[in-house]
């Protein structure tokens, strides 16, 4: 296979011209997608909802979003578009979300977790999450309970520290690789790709860190 020249992938506020492409990352990251309608009454009604894309050219890769509700940034969802996972794309989005909350005044930020989602699990405690607490039979799916995750202050030292180290270390990393394709050669481990350990909650599969539904926040109308 002949790969392309690397490419950059940048991160970019979602808009409703982005929701077809988001909706097909949902359906092929999620046993339960939200439904179609969802996103737009977020970005349209929603003041507290911030969403952001991944851009590849004109191709989106992934997505995630937050709502800040005064002074706590609430990570509700996100996602990487299955053949561009294992790249760091997750984790550079899960960083602008961040920079997002400092930005926009929050103190801390929170979400909720499936226990047995250990790959998520590595990732948000790599990012400063800790467990602060439980919501019982909290997924409607399987009646799996929640893990609460909280970060320190986002203002402190010792989280500033934290997340300019990791921003260096994601902006070290090689470039993604295309193949003839057009879509990314996959990365070992030791290249700098993400692991995707343990058994994850969704049909007994391991879940990539790159897919991840905290919340279970849903829009039904």
């Amino acid at each position: 296979m002949v790969a392309r020249p690397p490419v950059a992938v940048v991160m970019d506020r979602m808009t409703v011209d982005d929701l077809a492409a988001v909706q097909e990352i949902e359906r092929e990251s999620f046993s339960t997608p939200w439904p179609p309608h969802a996103y737009r009454s977020e970005l349209e009604t929603n003041r507290m909802a911030h969403y952001i894309v991944a851009r590849h050219g004109d191709r989106i890769v992934g997505f995630a979003g937050t709502w800040l509700m005064v002074d706590e940034a609430h990570i509700t969802t996100f996602a990487v578009r299955k053949a561009w996972r294992r790249q760091g794309v997750g984790e550079r989005l899960l960083l602008a979300l961040l920079a997002l909350a400092v930005a926009r005044g929050a103190r801390e930020a929170t979400l909720e977790v499936r226990p047995s989602n250990h790959p998520a699990r590595r990732l948000y405690e790599k990012y400063g999450f800790a467990v602060v607490g439980l919501r019982p039979r909290y997924y409607s799916d399987d009646n799996e309970d929640a893990l609460i995750m909280t970060t320190d202050q986002l203002d402190g030292r010792q989280m500033r520290d934290r997340l300019a180290r990791l921003r260096a270390e994601v902006a070290k990393r090689p470039d993604i690789e295309l193949g003839e394709d057009g879509l990314p050669i996959e990365r070992s481990e030791e290249a700098g790709g993400e692991a995707a350990e343990g058994e994850g909650a969704e049909g007994g599969h391991a879940i990539a860190p790159d897919v991840l539904r905290p919340s279970n926040v849903r829009k039904s109308s």
